[in-house]
């Protein structure tokens, strides 16, 4: 392995065992910590938890992996680190010295909160232990699974993936479930008693309602049971019932006019959800603005259909929501349309906050929605792959990012994105700047050749003899589809130029 990104398609490769058995027969380290901090964005802080490994550890680790096509090369992994790094006496050193953390707390609508890591409404927060257990692993709030007062009968089975074939990770994910099974009782005491036990987390109740006098009601119990907020589910896609879920989040009259009811009968901050499955999501938005929301969440799932056999219901198949790392760009785009707008922006009178749903997996996932105006995050999806174990990798790549960048304050990333976005019509046309192959990457393949010959611009040669391709600058517009192909990383960028110079 000579490259980070042969380390990261290894690191794919790891099953993420429980009481992983290569770290158990390792005695000097913990190589599937390490391997899940490369999993989740944080390469760079692999090494401290390999750091003091011998080769006779790393080879009973190696030899102790269960995988049930072939074993993790923890050996090459931990060499590759330590390269990168450079070498093995610098990373021990780098990872034996005590780190000062940054500081992740911040605020959300008023709300003190240890970081922006949250629970999304959902399945992987439907009782008290679940929530219970997260909070003791350090998330810092949870988002509960939307209450209602109707009786909530759930299919079976219920989810469907998209994956790579090969791999047991998704990277979209469909499911039907709709809202909370448990009587609405059970969950607002399940809450009363999770603001009680645990007073320094943000305990959200989500609710929907019907009519205007459900809305009322549940939101009146939410505030008597000590919740911190309440979210108003305008978005699940997939509600049997009308006039519930999506069906309110598509009308702005509706959003305004239910959040307005909640708002006059609670004091405590209101944050409705918005549904992706509309063409301009700053309309309901605005209309939740107008109505003195506190803060808005987005998005929910995006309608979809799955075609294979497990996404069949007793023979049937019908449209349910979309979530997974696969729709985290459709997600920031509605962000970023939300944090575009006069509500966002404060030219309204005040500013309305932004809690960012959408495919986050890494620390860094979670750092382009803050780039974007969001002052948290709710994950889903991720967790139900992986756990709730994720929060130590999400906290420590966004500590490392802070203090590698000298911050000290987790508000000053929020919204620093947001100048660099224009319009089409504002891009810079006049310039162009051409890709540039790397020769000690290059290994020769010809994906750059074959794409760019049959999907771009014949701008690249390639001679089968030396297997080395070379710009055609006469033809090459620039469009850098080479450079997204290339499997090595072998093709960068040259200078920006004028087209007149062309």
């Amino acid at each position: 392995m000579s490259s980070q990104m042969h380390i990261q398609e290894e690191a794919a490769r790891c099953l993420l065992c429980i009481d992983a058995p290569c770290s158990k027969a390792c005695t000097s380290g913990d190589p599937a910590r390490a391997i899940r901090a490369v999993r989740f964005g944080n390469e760079k802080l692999a090494g401290r938890w390999v750091a003091q490994c011998t080769d006779q550890d790393l080879e009973a680790a190696e030899q102790a992996c269960i995988h049930y096509d072939r074993p993790i090369r923890i050996k090459e992994m931990v060499a590759s680190l330590q390269h990168s790094q450079g070498g093995e006496t610098n990373v021990k050193k780098a990872t034996l010295q005590v780190q000062k953390s940054a500081n992740l707390a911040i605020t959300f609508c008023g709300i003190p909160c240890e970081s922006p890591f949250f629970l999304a409404s959902s399945a992987i927060c439907t009782n008290y232990e679940m929530v219970a257990r997260a909070f003791d692993m350090g998330w810092a709030g949870v988002f509960y699974k939307t209450i209602c007062l109707q009786e909530i009968h759930e299919v079976s089975p219920r989810f469907d993936a998209v994956q790579q074939e090969g791999s047991s990770d998704f990277y979209a994910f469909r499911n039907m479930e709709q809202l909370s099974e448990n009587p609405y009782e059970m969950d607002f005491d399940i809450l009363r008693q999770l603001k009680q036990n645990y007073p320094t987390k943000v305990v959200v109740a989500s609710i929907m309602g019907q009519t205007e006098e459900q809305w009322i009601e549940l939101a009146k119990m939410a505030e008597k049971a000590g919740v911190d907020a309440i979210e108003l589910n305008f978005s699940c896609p997939q509600m049997r019932l009308t006039g519930m879920g999506s069906d309110v989040g598509q009308n702005p009259e509706l959003v305004m006019l239910y959040t307005a009811f909640v708002k006059r009968s609670v004091s405590i901050p209101v944050i409705p959800k918005m549904t992706p499955n509309i063409t301009q999501i700053s309309q309901p938005a605005c209309a939740a603005y107008f109505a003195d929301a506190d803060a808005i969440s987005a998005i929910n799932t995006i309608k979809s259909v799955t075609m294979g056999d497990r996404a069949r219901v007793s023979g049937h198949k019908t449209i349910s929501g979309l979530s997974g790392r696969a729709v985290r760009p459709i997600a920031l785009r509605h962000i970023l349309e939300i944090a575009q707008s006069p509500l966002y922006s404060g030219t309204l009178g005040k500013t309305v906050e932004l809690s960012g749903i959408g495919g986050i997996e890494t620390w860094r996932d979670a750092l382009e929605f803050i780039q974007l105006g969001c002052r948290n995050v709710q994950i889903c999806t991720a967790v139900m792959q992986y756990g709730y174990r994720i929060i130590d990798d999400l906290m420590l790549g966004l500590q490392n990012y802070l203090e590698e960048r000298g911050i000290s304050n987790l508000a000053d990333l929020v919204g620093e994105e947001l100048p660099n976005f224009v319009t089409p019509t504002d891009l810079d046309r006049d310039t162009i700047v051409y890709p540039m192959v790397e020769r000690d990457k290059c290994i020769g393949c010809g994906r750059c050749y074959t794409s760019c010959h049959d999907g771009g611009h014949q701008a690249i040669s390639f001679n089968t003899d030396d297997r080395q391709p070379r710009i055609v600058g006469t033809k090459c517009v620039g469009c850098h589809l080479c450079r997204l192909v290339c499997p090595t990383g072998a093709i960068g960028m040259a200078k920006r130029i004028n087209k007149k110079q062309k």
